[in-house]
């Protein structure tokens, strides 16, 4: 690729991988060699709306791995493929394939925890362990009355094709149930909004109008295959997140083998935004482990 086929706005430090069946992703790795064949890197997958730069914090902080965070399909600056079928969890190891990286750890957020998830129930020879914060599977099942609200709140702006209304719902999940947006860090709410505006205007409604955006194919029988996955989970929950979203992380480290449950105070959905010395602390701390 040259750089004259580069979004204008592509980021110089963010490569382009060729992910085949024209799929290019979005993948920014720290240091920017090569892991070495001796370490097996962490790999960095944000949540919904948002891209790679969710985890500026974590890229930052001398984890004593290398680093490699993603643009998921139809995020940052993946392109989706139009009626392509996909799922997230294929989509990580392509990008693994196109690295010549042969296993790596999965952390992921919301989305990218169930994205984790998944690759490792479907390629589990790809996968050395994993940390899922704020999800559980890509089968969530949502009965909190706040939930609930939410969800339906995104789906009126959508069907009402009001970016502004999307945006305002999109970000109250960053104060959660138990708080006003005003209590959140200023700039947390900014680097959320400005990273959904972007999914929004790139991948949503585009130039040539609104788009209807291919949906992941399902991974099925998710939550009952859970008992199966055999590599370390570490589920993290921000203590002032929803009940479904604190839910689904306890239920998916009652069923994992090899797992335990870690509650960062004082952040609801985002903790590696919100809390990301504890956060990444506590990733740390989940490294270590490993290699005890």
């Amino acid at each position: 690729m040259t750089q004259d086929e580069r979004p204008a706005d592509t980021p110089s430090d963010l490569q382009l991988l060729d992910a085949g069946d024209g799929l290019r992703i979005g993948c920014l790795r720290h240091p920017p060699e090569s892991p070495a064949d001796d370490a097996t890197p962490v790999v960095l997958l944000h949540g919904g709306g948002l891209d790679h730069r969710m985890w500026r914090r974590q890229l930052d902080a001398g984890l004593p791995r290398p680093l490699i965070a993603l643009d998921a399909r139809g995020h940052g600056w993946t392109e989706a493929p139009r009626d392509a079928a996909f799922r997230h969890g294929d989509d990580v190891v392509a990008a693994l394939d196109a690295l010549h990286v042969d296993r790596a750890l999965l952390v992921g957020l919301s989305m990218g925890a169930a994205t984790a998830v998944d690759a490792g129930l479907e390629h589990p020879d790809r996968v050395a362990g994993i940390v899922a914060c704020g999800a559980g599977t890509s089968e969530p099942t949502f009965s909190d009355p706040w939930m609930l609200e939410q969800l339906d709140a995104q789906r009126r702006a959508a069907e009402n094709l009001d970016p502004e209304a999307w945006i305002r719902t999109a970000l109250q999940f960053a104060a959660g149930p138990h708080r006003e947006l005003a209590a959140v860090d200023a700039e947390v709410v900014a680097e959320l909004e400005t990273m959904l505006r972007r999914t929004l205007s790139v991948h949503i409604v585009g130039q040539d109008g609104p788009r209807a955006p291919t949906p992941a194919t399902p991974v099925q029988d998710t939550w009952e295959r859970l008992g199966g996955l055999q590599v370390p989970v570490l589920g993290v929950v921000g203590s002032l997140d929803a009940d479904d979203h604190l839910r689904m992380v306890g239920e998916l480290v009652d069923r994992c083998p090899r797992a335990r449950l870690v509650t960062v105070d004082a952040a609801a959905h985002y903790p590696p935004l919100e809390r990301p010395e504890e956060f990444t602390a506590t990733l740390r701390e989940f490294l270590a482990a490993l290699e005890a």
